[in-house]
């Protein structure tokens, strides 16, 4: 298995690294997007992901790591087997999943398993990348050029947390909730406004200009590129720090308090925004709560508001071609006159 670049030797990219972070610390903001130049380690950050997460408790021998603390959301095989048996539980990783943009319909839902249907003439159903990435992430490079019908079926998972699988004699149903990774070249096609609107938050990554930063930067991958394991266990210490973190930020999260008048705010800024629904308003409540979490704070604060609003918004803006003001700009700017109101 390949090694990962270690996400806590990653610099020049404070936002998409904080973005992700926070996603980390409350998986339920919905994921994120990052949009900007080629090369400026976009697919390197979110795999870098991985570190950052704890392992996590599943059932034994459950194709879909089912969660035993969840029974109610189990799968129908450890629904099958929980009324026979105590179900074994076990510790693995947190599952961060790659979708190729090649990759075929049976690939991603899952189909008949073939060499058991051939070889045993049984009826068996073989997993796919939604059932890997079950309690993880799910991450998706070059999003922007991702086929329609791939799209229309990853909203419609999304949306329901499961995934329903009818075709060649087989019915299956099984829980697929993931978090949606995406990264992309805005320049290469823009994102479907449905499927858009399924990311938390939004990075926009572009390259670095500060020489010396480029220059070290250039000597972190070339170093990794030479010894990945030798540079692995030298960022293994802060790696572990990162990683313990997020797990006291996760802990703490749920007493982090948003007052009415912070409240207020969210929905004034959306408003002026002219952002469509209610999904603005509740991803940034809980983005905001996750980053004071990760600050270490039991109350969300202006500043916390500042950080995360530009992540929060900027990709649910309607574009206005009179104004051609960066979108984050745009989101700061409303967020400093709601403020001084």
């Amino acid at each position: 298995m390949a090694l990962t670049f270690p996400f806590a030797a990653i610099v020049g990219q404070d936002e998409m690294t904080l973005a992700i972070q926070v996603v980390a610390v409350d998986p339920s903001i919905g994921g994120m997007l990052v949009l900007g130049d080629r090369g400026t380690g976009k697919s390197t950050a979110v795999r870098a992901l991985a570190d950052l997460l704890p392992p996590i408790q599943v059932v034994k021998g459950c194709p879909y790591r089912c969660d035993p603390a969840q029974p109610a959301q189990a799968c129908s095989v450890c629904q099958t087997q929980s009324g026979k048996a105590k179900l074994g539980v076990e510790r693995q990783p947190v599952a961060v999943v790659d979708l190729p943009l090649g990759a075929t319909e049976d690939r991603v839902v899952g189909a008949l398993d073939l060499e058991k249907a051939l070889s045993q003439g049984v009826k068996e159903f073989a997993p796919g990348l939604l059932a890997q990435a079950h309690r993880g992430f799910l991450y998706i490079d070059e999003v922007n050029l991702l086929d329609d019908h791939l799209v229309d079926l990853l909203i419609d998972v999304a949306a329901s947390g499961e995934n329903l699988v009818e075709r060649e004699g087989l019915s299956i149903r099984h829980p697929a909730r993931f978090v949606l990774v995406g990264s992309g070249n805005p320049e290469e096609g823009d994102l479907r406004p449905q499927l858009l609107d399924r990311f938390g938050l939004s990075v926009q990554v572009r390259t670095p200009q500060d020489l010396a930063l480029r220059v070290e930067i250039i000597k972190r991958r070339d170093r990794f590129e030479k010894d990945p394991a030798a540079f692995k266990a030298l960022w293994h210490k802060d790696n572990i720090k990162l990683q313990k973190r997020i797990l006291k930020a996760r802990e703490k999260l749920a007493q982090v308090t948003v007052s009415d008048g912070m409240l207020m705010l969210c929905a004034r800024l959306c408003q002026q925004l002219g952002t469509d629904g209610l999904r603005a308003e509740l991803t940034l409540l809980r983005a905001t709560r996750a980053f004071a979490a990760l600050q270490g704070e039991l109350t969300v604060q202006a500043q916390h508001l500042q950080s995360m609003a530009p992540l929060a918004l900027r990709h649910r803006l309607r574009r206005n071609p009179l104004d051609d003001t960066d979108a984050g700009s745009r989101v700061q700017r409303s967020l400093q006159e709601v403020l001084a109101a």
